[in-house]
């Protein structure tokens, strides 16, 4: 059946699909109800072939991503293409928050070691304990002694700071230096906005926690 395409976007909720459609949309992070609204007609006009393809790739995603067994990142094969790679620093463990995070760094050029993600700090208002986080898996990774330096490039607000101090204290009694991103970040941002140069000099400028 085609649609209309004068059909107006408070009309679509009145259908079942449609509905169900704007719903899942609004799931998504940023997506207010009037996004979801204009994402769901858009979809409807796509040509169908163009939706199956989307539907493909959600779907895609969903099959053949998952996390690598060390570092925590999405990937789709085991391990990650950073984790496998011989040259890059395997003394080095930068601890980031999200997956994204990885991506702002990579964009530096500046870090050649490994990264672990965390997905999460911990915060008590949204019951995440330590628990909840990659924690167990980082410090797994410590074990065999080769692991000389731990990057805390977690982002400067007020969980991000509680999380990097509770890992510093994990980890202090191993005898791993451990390392935090320089203030060139402000405090309260994320690493996945931060343009490029800041992230640059932050790394450069980072310092040894006591």
């Amino acid at each position: 059946m085609t649609t209309p395409r004068w059909l107006p976007a408070d009309a679509l909720p009145a259908v079942a699909s449609v509905a169900r459609l704007i719903e899942e949309l609004h799931k998504l992070p940023g997506i207010g109800p009037k996004s979801a609204q204009r994402l769901a007609y858009q979809v409807i006009r796509m040509p169908k072939d163009e939706a199956r393809a989307l539907a493909e790739a959600i779907l895609a995603v969903k099959e053949d991503v998952g996390l690598c067994s060390e570092c925590q990142n999405i990937t789709d094969r085991e391990p990650c293409a950073l984790c496998a790679n011989p040259s890059r620093d395997h003394a080095a463990i930068c601890v980031v928050e999200e997956a994204l995070d990885v991506l702002a760094l990579e964009r530096t050029r500046v870090y050649k070691g490994l990264y672990h993600v965390l997905h999460g700090v911990i915060s008590p208002m949204n019951a995440i304990g330590p628990e909840d986080l990659k924690l167990r898996e980082l410090l797994g990774r410590l074990e065999n002694g080769q692991v000389r330096e731990v990057v805390l490039a977690l982002n400067p607000n007020l969980t991000g700071e509680a999380t990097a101090l509770y890992i510093q204290r994990l980890i202090k009694p191993l005898g791993v230096r451990v390392t935090r991103l320089a203030r060139g970040l402000p405090v309260g941002g994320e690493l996945e906005y931060a343009d490029d140069l800041t992230l640059i000099r932050a790394f450069e400028g980072r310092q040894e926690v006591p």
